[in-house]
């Protein structure tokens, strides 16, 4: 468990073996995704952070003052590499159905990326923890965006005319976040297949 004072240390002043990179944010941060994946946000210490890249504590305090600057950096960093805007391109030229597919087996080679949202998701359910406002809209958000999809798919007859669009995505992201999860768990279930069917269920 990550103490107080860690979580508040004040970065040093800028000197250069410390200066900031791109390079170097970007190692601490991919170290910060696998711990934080492993044992969670309030699990997971600067400390340990800094032993797995093999940096000194302070000069991790010195790109990342707080471990909640990290945790927003670490959520950036998994929204980026997560397809977003990918998926939302792809669910406009072929279909929402084909892209979410498509993005689940993707997503087959990324476990970490999804152990990481998981978890970290659960502990945000509770409203003093530093990524609920961040869960909150992306889900959100998110839904905002499937339901237009949805619709726009209905709209051009690839989806059948009686689709509650907004009913339909709050669903959807239910199933695929249950899915993701029981797939964490058991890696031989097939993710694709079983979100393929709920969709047909779902969508038509």
């Amino acid at each position: 468990m990550a103490s107080d004072t860690e979580t508040n240390l004040v970065a040093p002043a800028r000197r250069g073996p410390y200066a900031k990179t791109a390079k170097r944010r970007q190692e601490i941060v991919d170290a910060a995704t696998n711990v934080f994946a492993t044992r969670g946000y309030h699990g997971g210490s600067l400390r340990d952070i800094s032993r797995q890249i093999g940096l000194s504590l302070t000069s991790v305090v010195h790109h990342f003052p707080a471990k909640s600057d990290l945790l927003s950096a670490v959520l950036e960093n998994a929204d980026h590499t997560g397809g977003g805007d990918w998926f939302f391109d792809r669910a406009r030229t072929d279909g929402v159905k084909t892209a979410i597919i498509e993005l689940v087996r993707r997503n087959l080679d990324r476990p970490e990326l999804l152990r990481l949202l998981a978890i970290v998701s659960s502990e945000a359910s509770d409203a003093e923890h530093p990524a609920h406002g961040w869960f909150v809209r992306r889900y959100e958000n998110f839904a905002t965006e499937l339901e237009r999809l949805i619709a726009h798919d209905v709209a051009l007859g690839r989806l059948p005319p009686g689709v509650d669009a907004e009913d339909a995505a709050h669903l959807i992201i239910a199933v695929w976040d249950g899915l993701q999860l029981q797939w964490l768990l058991d890696p031989a279930q097939d993710m694709p297949g079983r979100m393929d069917g709920a969709l047909r269920r779902l969508l038509g």
